[in-house]
């Protein structure tokens, strides 16, 4: 069954049941979670040509998204990788290269900065997973080489990869890093496994 381009493949019972949908962070229960984490193995799946990130926790499908990956000419590299660094609410800075002569640095939260709410990164420095404000683009061939998602759904990837990566947060420390304009860098105690396969 799929619901706005992602597939809630089962229920995470019973911390999810209480917890805002794509999230498990519950006021009183965070250590219980932590030790769940430890024991569980996180890894994701990022599919080129289907344009699909999934979510395992063990050998269980979770979730899955439509993203946007890399062009032709500037494609995205398959490989393994692993995740131990994320930024919310990132400023961006043109790298260097010709497409991004015309563009200027974009503080956290500018209407122009490309980078909504979280980069997750996977091949650093210049390869992560981002939230878009180009959704159109989400199932086609069309960044620079990251992985774009809707910013909605690259939190809750963010936040799932915390969990497990042993810096899990509550809700309200979401809140006040997106909504006061924060930038803030996580670095994971347990690096999350990703692929990245054609």
């Amino acid at each position: 069954m799929q619901l706005n381009r992602r597939v809630m493949l089962y229920a995470l019972a019973p911390v999810v049941l209480a917890a805002i949908p794509g999230t498990y962070w519950l006021t009183g229960r965070r250590a219980a979670n932590e030790n769940r984490a430890e024991a569980q193995s996180l890894r994701i799946l990022v599919d080129l040509s289907a344009r699909r990130l999934k979510l395992y926790d063990s050998d269980t499908l979770v979730y899955q998204y439509d993203i946007s990956v890399g062009s032709p000419r500037y494609p995205t590299p398959p490989g393994r990788y692993r995740i131990r660094r994320i930024v919310w609410n990132p400023a961006w800075k043109p790298p260097e290269s010709g497409w991004a002569r015309r563009y200027s640095y974009k503080p956290p939260g500018h209407p122009a900065n490309p980078m909504k709410v979280v980069k997750i990164f996977f091949r650093e420095p210049d390869f992560y997973i981002h939230g878009t404000g180009e959704i159109y683009s989400l199932g086609h061939a069309m960044s620079h080489g990251c992985l774009r998602m809707d910013p909605d759904h690259a939190a809750e990837v963010a936040k799932f990869v915390m969990e497990h990566g042993g810096q899990g947060r509550e809700e309200n420390w979401f809140w006040r890093i997106v909504h006061l304009g924060r930038m803030k860098t996580i670095y994971l105690d347990r690096p999350v496994p990703m692929t990245v396969q054609g």
